[in-house]
């Protein structure tokens, strides 16, 4: 193979990439194993080899993170630490970059707390659109916790010093131990079934994580998830988180701080109490000026019954005479209304109308009559007038003269002409007094 085809990686570029790869291709994951040659220069950095029966790897914890860090680590103790996997480049050794180490025996339990909080986070159970509101002011409260523990006496201690009026009941069980999440559950179930709280705490005092693991149990957290009541957990310090804490409607740093979320202080209600009452005596007195005001002006105006039955008697009198007034007024109204209807009653009479339509009717029969005789005399002068004309021009009276009218029998046109004619045509002669039937055997042009 030609050497200008090789890649040739040198050392740096090797460890450099394997490095990316390695940081690139792992998340941070947890690692449990024993310490051994463990070492803290002056730098304040740790390093250390974490080994189990058949493997080992070199590990590394910088300053600003091993700081935090409450416990001393030493050769011999297991541990679970968070760490991102690398290499040191300079030597090519494979290597974890430690974010956080813990103590073995609440690794365990950690890794279990994690993964429960997760799960449950996955599911919903955190969501805080599902949360109830904690009423502000409670009828009844319920507490959930050991009967003898700290937390019950500073929560008894807190809701008395801030509202000694509300009812409390102790639902007791244990908080600590094999026993304890089956008795949380079933003292909170005993509340749900009692239906006489509208608000539960449950909690215990601080603790190390295994005293407090009982609040870390799945079917607790799905029991208060589910619970129709409102639930402030109040388990451990403010630096202590349990899933109880994740699942409940609220969570409360302590048991006291739990105590002073579920009830209202007093005094700031004796403070709200006293401000209405002054609010309500000035509202009264705002009420009461005014009406006393106008109770004394009324008084002043009071005057003696005899005074006011003369002045009404008095009133009485001028209703009365206004009254008859305007009685007589109206009947004067009303007979000058009837007289009018009555006049124009009788011009609307039908015996007036009829004589009045039967004089109009014997008008136009006159009427009528005179231009008849007036249009049949006009007419018959016109028709004598057309008769004589007529007869001016009538063939009738040329015929009673002796002449007479030749016609064509066929056509009925009158022969004018011996052109009109021939030899054996037959013709009629019209006379003054009756018709001739003939036929043509000469006729003379001239």
């Amino acid at each position: 193979m030609n050497q200008k085809q090789r890649f040739i990686y040198s050392i740096s570029q090797l460890s450099t990439e394997a490095k990316e790869l390695l940081e690139g291709t792992f998340p941070l994951i947890w690692v449990e194993g024993e310490l051994s040659n463990f070492s803290c220069p002056n730098s304040g950095h740790w390093y250390f080899t974490l080994k189990d029966n058949q493997s080992q790897i070199r590990g590394a914890m910088f300053r600003m993170r091993n700081m935090h860090i409450p416990f001393q680590p030493k050769n011999g103790l297991q541990v679970l630490i968070r760490a991102r996997v690398s290499l040191y480049t300079a030597r090519g050794d494979f290597q974890l970059i430690a974010e956080h180490m813990e103590e073995a025996g609440d690794g365990a339990l950690r890794r279990a707390y994690e993964q429960l909080k997760s799960q449950l986070q996955r599911e919903g159970l955190f969501e805080s659109r599902d949360k109830q509101k904690i009423s502000p002011h409670p009828q009844h409260i319920g507490i959930i916790t050991s009967p003898t523990g700290a937390a019950i006496r500073d929560i008894l201690h807190t809701l008395k010093r801030r509202a000694p009026s509300i009812p409390i009941t102790i639902y007791p069980a244990a908080v600590q131990g094999e026993q304890a999440p089956e008795q949380l559950i079933s003292a909170l179930q005993y509340a749900i079934d009692e239906k006489r709280c509208d608000t539960l705490i449950i909690g215990r005092g601080g603790g190390s994580m295994e005293d407090l693991w009982a609040f870390n149990n799945e079917a607790l957290a799905r029991a208060i998830y589910h619970c129709p009541i409102p639930v402030i957990s109040a388990v451990g310090h403010e630096i202590d988180h349990t899933i109880c804490d994740f699942v409940a409607d609220q969570r409360a740093a302590t048991p006291s701080a739990a105590a002073e979320m579920a009830s209202p202080d007093h005094s700031v209600w004796q403070q709200q109490l006293q401000q209405i009452k002054q609010r309500l005596v000035r509202s009264a007195l705002n009420q009461i000026t005014p009406k006393q005001q106008q109770l004394s002006w009324l008084r002043q105006r009071i005057r003696h019954p005899q005074q006011l039955i003369a002045e009404q008697s008095q009133q009485l009198d001028e209703r009365e005479q206004q009254l008859n007034r305007l009685f007589k007024q109206t009947i004067n109204q009303k007979q000058q209304q009837l007289e009018r209807l009555a006049a124009r009653l009788q011009q609307k009479s039908p015996t007036h109308q009829l004589a009045h339509s039967q004089y109009h009717v014997e008008q136009l029969r006159q009427r009528l009559n005179n231009r008849c005789k007036q249009q049949l005399s006009e007419r018959k002068q016109r028709l004598s007038q057309q008769a004589h004309q007529l007869n001016a021009v009538s063939p009738l009276a040329t015929l009673s003269r002796g002449y007479s009218i030749v016609t064509d029998p066929q056509r009925g046109t009158v022969i004018q002409s011996t052109e009109q004619v021939k030899a054996g045509d037959k013709i009629n002669i019209q006379l003054n007094k009756g018709r001739i039937s003939a036929t043509i055997e000469q006729y003379h042009d001239d």
